[in-house]
This record gives structure tokens, sequence and C-alpha cells, in this order.
């Protein structure tokens, strides 16, 4: 291959020293090396230096504009009589005659390098490694398949072509200049080695702060899919900034690793989470799918450090990467902190490796006679993943620092103590290990680690009318269609097909050892709020295994991503039993109007619903009740620990005493029991007044709220008022509020509570109306308990 064709497809490499970085380079076989193809450019350039002016005036003439009388617009000379395939550079004459015409222009060499005269020889080097990287470049443009990669290439080489004629330097043209985002991936790792392990031993602390550096390395090293082959993988994601970032890439990192005329810039020092989200989910699981692979090659010292600690610092890093309040990326996170920064840059440039390993950033294993020519950017393997769940959701608004400096726990405990219990939960010691599981784990947790270890994978598919087919995806449907008739054997296997294969369905697939054991087919109403799921299934020898809650799971986060908060279902009698347990309800909280006419209505079914909250990251909601159960218990320990005294048991009840107040309990109040209070009365009416409006605002403005704004029609609801001797309504309550009818917050209750029995006994219960009293009612003792009114 030639020396200037294409770099080599790859990331970096876990080798002999650990987890070290491959240079990229030139040529398509494994015996150039990925190293190779930079080093012969190196090796060029130094060998165009040290040739006779004369020869790097001709060099250097083709690349100039000609400076003969008569204004000549000939931008570069071009030799008569070229050679018919370019010689080498060792064979080559260095006789040169600056007296030879140029075949566009007729003007001689000598009147192309006039200007080159007084060029001192240090200025014709750097010249000259100019065009070298020039000449690469424009070979990588007639190479790059991809459109927006070679747009890059192209850009770059009209740049580079452009110092030439200038003899200035390389100046990359855009509005803002590195760095892109702050704090940096490197800074948000020190904080996060300084936020979760800074109460470590400082042989412990040494360990973590090895496997930071091993993965800053593997960031700057990594090779980013294109745009394109991202939007075919991740089909809503969003495009336009992850194509900002990938040119920014381009430019400062990437290229200018083998055109070494650009400036250079580690990536993990000029991009921030941003970034590092795109890639963190895609590269975590590749680098441990890859450790256990070469694990029988990697020395014994590196081994347990990569094969053990590695996967649990990448798991707890993945939870501060993708939080949407995590304090790392702060940047006053550091503010105040005891200790110093963690000087991870300073081993980034590590030593190459005889033997590198490869990487691929796609999941699926391809024909590498497919891929085309390489190029110095990123070619990656597929575009077989229209939208992987696995990619956690972006937060809607940026963080927000002051909060994350609030306590974690409000009341008397304090912060020390929570800090303390904190470290003790966080520690990589403690991490249980995941290949046996507890019988109080939660019903997902099996399957999340097996999500983690890469050995099933989500991915959200349809069929498409406007793409080209891919052959995965349509053997991916086809056995959702199998899994979906054998499970579900009374629904007509026609039907299921039609559905699945349907362009305007959508179907989360859960895939094991590359075949289709589960799925949940839907279809999106944007419009009209809320998404209704077809099927749900998992193959029966699956199930059991957490699968079908953790499919849900990724199905909610799917859905905030997409700002859809409601799903409604058709369930049978055998399916109603999974629907509750991932929080259906058959109080349907969409409004009939919204659905009706929508979705298809199965007979002997129930319609049930879920409401989704946006703040609740549902894949992971499992481990943070059971870190909030940890730190619970360790405080419940530490406060028996304290509490010594041993009190004699009760023995009025034997005396026939039936209740005692609570307080009279001996030591309960030294255990820091409180009484609570039965809900304050406030005394002010102004604050009484401003209290019970804004529980009036909330309550109104509610969506279930819209049967109850004005009072009840005679025409709309005959004999209404027969059967209701007290009418109340929202309204009327404003005009209450206003005149200062309220001046006990029991007026006020009672005349929302009389809204709500009102409508339950007039109307029956499976009326829209009655459920709308139903969940307005708890919406509203919600409010009022929020306020102080009652006692929670």
């Amino acid at each position: 291959m030639a020396d200037s064709a294409g770099i080599q497809q790859g990331s970096p490499a876990i080798g002999a020293a650990g987890l070290v970085p491959a240079a990229p380079g030139a040529g398509g076989t494994e015996g150039s090396g990925a190293a190779g193809g930079s080093a012969r450019i190196a090796v060029k350039k130094a060998q165009l230096r040290s040739s006779p002016r004369p020869k790097k005036l001709e060099k250097l003439g083709v690349y100039s504009s000609c400076k003969a009388e008569g204004a000549c617009k000939c931008n570069g000379w071009k030799s008569q009589n070229p050679p018919p395939t370019p010689p080498r550079t060792d064979q080559q004459s260095n006789t040169v005659n600056l007296q030879e015409p140029c075949r566009s222009c007729s003007h001689t060499l000598g009147d192309h390098v006039t200007h080159l005269e007084n060029v001192s020889e240090e200025e014709m080097n750097r010249l000259l490694g100019i065009v070298l990287d020039v000449e690469y470049l424009y070979t990588c443009v007639h190479k790059e398949e991809d459109a927006d990669t070679k747009q890059v290439y192209f850009s770059l080489f009209k740049l580079l072509r452009k110092s030439i004629l200038q003899m200035g330097k390389p100046m990359l043209e855009a509005q803002e200049s590195p760095p892109f985002e702050k704090p940096s991936i490197e800074q948000g790792v020190n904080n996060f080695v300084q936020y979760k392990f800074s109460h470590l031993p400082s042989k412990e602390r040494q360990t973590i702060m090895e496997l930071a550096k091993m993965f800053l390395n593997q960031i700057n090293y990594w090779q980013l899919e294109t745009p394109s082959q991202r939007r075919q993988r991740v089909a809503n994601d969003d495009v336009a900034g992850y194509k900002a970032n990938y040119t920014r890439w381009l430019c400062y990192c990437n290229v200018p690793q083998f055109c070494d005329s650009l400036p250079q810039f580690e990536t993990t020092q000029i991009f921030g989470r941003t970034l590092l989200r795109s890639v963190f989910t895609v590269m975590r699981k590749q680098l441990l799918e890859q450790a256990r692979q070469e694990k029988d090659k990697l020395p014994p010292e590196k081994r347990t450090l990569i094969l053990t600690h590695f996967p649990k610092f990448l798991s707890m890093l993945e939870e501060e990467v993708y939080s949407h309040s995590s304090p790392i990326w702060s940047q006053d996170f550091l503010a105040g902190a005891s200790g110093g920064q963690i000087p991870i840059h300073t081993v980034i440039s590590a030593p190459p490796v005889a033997r590198p390993l490869y990487y691929s950033t796609s999941p699926v294993s391809v024909d590498p006679s497919t891929c085309g020519s390489v190029s110095p950017a990123r070619k990656t393997a597929s575009a077989l993943e229209p939208n992987p769940v696995g990619e956690k959701r972006k937060p809607s608004e940026p963080l927000n620092h002051e909060e994350n400096k609030r306590p974690r726990v409000v009341g008397d405990i304090p912060m020390e103590l929570i800090n303390e219990v904190m470290a003790t939960i966080a520690d990589p010691a403690a991490i249980p290990e995941t290949s046996l599981l507890s019988a109080h784990s939660a019903r997902d947790e099996a399957a999340r680690l097996e999500e983690r270890r890469g050995v099933i994978e989500f991915h959200v598919i349809g069929n498409s009318l406007n793409q080209k087919p891919n052959k995965r995806i349509l053997m991916w449907l086809v056995g959702l269609q199998n899994v979906f008739s054998h499970q579900l054997p009374r629904m007509p296997k026609e039907y299921i097909t039609r559905l699945v294969f349907d362009p305007k369905h959508k179907t989360l697939s859960l895939i094991k050892d590359g075949r289709v054991i589960g799925g949940i087919c839907f279809r999106m109403f944007p419009s009209q709020g809320f998404t209704e799921i077809v099927f749900c299934a998992v193959t029966s020898n699956e199930q059991v295994k957490g699968y079908g809650t953790h499919l849900m799971n990724h199905l909610k986060e799917y859905h905030i991503k997409h700002e859809i908060l409601n799903f409604l279902t058709y369930a049978d009698e055998y399916a109603i039993g999974y629907f509750k347990k991932q929080g259906f309800s058959k109080d349907i909280k969409v409004p009939k109007a919204k659905y009706v006419g929508y979705i298809k209505d199965y007979e002997g079914a129930t319609l049930m619903g879920c409401e989704l909250n946006p703040s609740i990251p549902y894949t992971e909601f499992s481990v943070i009740i059971k870190k909030q159960k940890e730190i619970i218990k360790k405080l419940i320990e530490r406060k028996q620990a304290q509490i010594r005294k041993v009190y004699p048991g009760l023995s009025c009840f034997k005396e026939g005493v039936r209740q005692i107040p609570i307080e009279s309990i001996p030591g309960i109040r030294e255990t820091g029991w409180k009484p609570v209070g039965k809900g304050k009365e406030l005394k002010d009416p102004d604050q009484l007044y401003s209290a019970l409006k804004t529980i009036l605002q909330h309550v109104k403005s509610h969506q279930n709220a819209w049967p109850f704004m004005e009072p009840v029609k005679k025409t709309e609801a005959p004999g209404y008022y027969q059967v209701i001797r007290f009418p109340m309504d929202l309204k009327t309550m404003s005009e209450r509020l206003k005149s200062r009818y309220y001046t006990t917050r029991k007026l006020f209750m009672a005349d929302m509570q009389r809204i709500f029995t009102n409508c339950r006994e007039y109307n029956p219960p499976e009326s829209e109306y009655y459920k709308c009293a139903n969940l307005l009612e708890k919406f509203f003792y919600t409010k009022i308990k929020e306020a102080g009114l009652i006692e929670k």
C-alpha cells in the first residue's frame, strides 16, 4: 500500500504495559502497524529537509504562485516532462534547472520561487513539512467515502495550501477556539476521583489514579464514528451537536497526529461531558470486552487491575457521566476542597506497544472487505442501530451548581456523618461481586448486570420505507415476530406480522448472543401525548430473569428522552400483574378525548395506563433505592451503637392497659424520635390567604381539573341539583378566596372535598368524571401536605 494511504482502523490497545494508546498511521495491514503511517511521513519529511536547496525550491515551486511580470495567475509550477511514475526519494537526481519552463504558464521555475531566495533554511523546512501534509491530505480527500469527513479534509487541505502561498502559519478559522466545554473531560475525571475516593488510604487511592490515567489515555486515542454512522445508529440524537464536535475533533486532535503542521490538542483537555456522553457507553462496553478477550496476554500485575477494578471504576464513572445532578461537572467543584488535583495528565504520553489490538466502536462485527477505503477518520463498522436505548438521556437544563452544593440530608444529622457513610457505600472494596445476587435483589438487577457485561443489548428498531433495508434489522424484526407469535398464541400471526413490520410502529428489542429473545412493540402518538404498547413478550426459556422489567425501564427512559410521558395498553388477564409491577394502573390519566379513535380496542382486555416521571432514571432506579436503603441502614447501625442503655420491657399491657402515648415509652426520645404535629393553622390572615391561593392555583392548572372549573349547567346534567344539595366548583372557591371567606384552612378543605364528594355521588365509578375526581383529590392533598397545613 502506498505511503499516502489512509489511516489504519482501530482504537487504543490493551498490551503488555496495560491499557496504552496506539498512534494512528497509514497502511491497511497489520504488518504495517498503526504507527507506521506517521513514522513514514516523518521519514519523508526528514529526507526532504536534508535535500540540497535547489531540490527544496523545486518542491516548493509546485505550490508557489508565479511572480513573473504581467500579473501571471499560475498558482504552481508544473514540469513539462514529469516522470511516468514518481521515483523513490533516494533515487531522485539532485540536478534542478531553475530555467525549466512551467507547463501551465511557460514561465520558469525561478519565477515561481523568487520570494524564497532570502528565506532561511529553518523557514524553508517548515514550508516543506506543510507541503507533505498537503499531499497526504490530498490523498485522504480522494480516498475518503464519508461526505462529512471528506469536507473537513478538503477544508484543511485548502488551509495548508493557502499557508504555503502566503508563507504563513496555518490558523484554523472558527467561531470559538479550544477548549470547547468546561470543565474538560480530564478535569471531570479528576473531580470524580476526588469526589468518590479521596477518603481511601494512599495505596488504594494510587490504584484508582492508575485506572483514571488508563481511561484518559483511551479517550485521547479513541477514534470517533462519523456523523452519518451515528445518525444511523442513534436516529434521534443531537445530530448538529455531534457533527460540530466531530469536526473539532478532526481538526484539533485527529488530523494533527499525522499532519504536524497543524496545532494538536488532547481530546480530554478541550472537550467536556457532551463528547464523553456520546462515546462512553459504546467505549466502555468494547474496552471491557477486549480486556476479557486478551486477559491471557496481560501481565499478572495488570490482570487484576484491568479485569476486576477497571469495570467497577467505569460503572461508578458512568453514573456521574449521565447523572442530572453530579457535582463533578461543576467548574468550582474543587474550590475549598482539601487536597490538590490529581496530575493524571502527566502520563498521557504512554509508550507505544509492540503489537497493538484494535477496537471497533460498533457493537456489530463486519466484513473488512465491505468497509471501503480507510482514512485518518474513524471508519466504524456498522450503521445498524437506529436508536440504542443504552444511551442515557441528556439533562433538559444545565447543572445548577448551587443545588449541587446543598447537603444530601436535611435535618439534624451532621454532614460529616453523611459523608462518612457515603464514603463507605462508595468504597470499591465494599462493592459486592456481581456473580451472585442476594434474595433481596431488585427484579431487574440480574438483567442490568448482564447488560453491563455485554451479555444482552437493547435496540429500538423498526421497518422503514425511506431507507435502504438493513439485513440485520430485518432479521431482528423476523425474530421479534416469532417471539410475539409463540408467546401470544391468541393473537393472529398475520396481525402480529403486520404491526411489527409497520413503519409507524417501533420495537424495543432485547438481543442476547446475537438473537432476539424479547421485545416491546409500540406506536408513538406525539401530538396526543401518549404511546400505545401493542405487544410485550420475552421468550419462555429466558423468563424470570428480570428481562421484562429491564425492557420496560429502557422503554420509559426512551420515551422521557422523546418527551412522551404516558403509556396506554390493553392487557389481558395474564398480563395485568406484570403491568401493575411496572407502574401501570386502571386509573387512566390521559383524557379520553386524547386516545379515543387512536388506539384499537381489544375484546376481553383491560385498558391500563402509566404516567412517567421525567426526573426518575428508571434503568438505575432500583440501584438508587438500594443505595438509600444502605445509607439508612448504616445510619441506624451507628445510632444503635450510640444507644447502649437497655430499658426493661413494657409491663403495663399485662395489667390491662390497651393504649399508651408513644412518648411515654422509655428511651424513645433518645433514639431521635420527635412527636409529629397535627398540622399548623396559620393565624396570620395574609399568610393563610397566600398559602390557599397557591394551592388553588395548582389545583386549577392540573390536567384533571377541567370538569370542576365552573358550576354544573342544568342543561348538561339534568337532575343534578335534585341529587346534589350543596354544589361546589373551583370558580366559586376562587370568588370565596378573594372575598376572604376562608378564615381557616378547614373551611377551604371542606369546600374542596365537597367538589370530589359531589362528583362521586352523581357519576358512576367507570365514568371519566369519577376518575378525574379521584386523581385531583390525591393531587390536592399532596399540595396541602407540602404547605404544612395538615400532617404528612
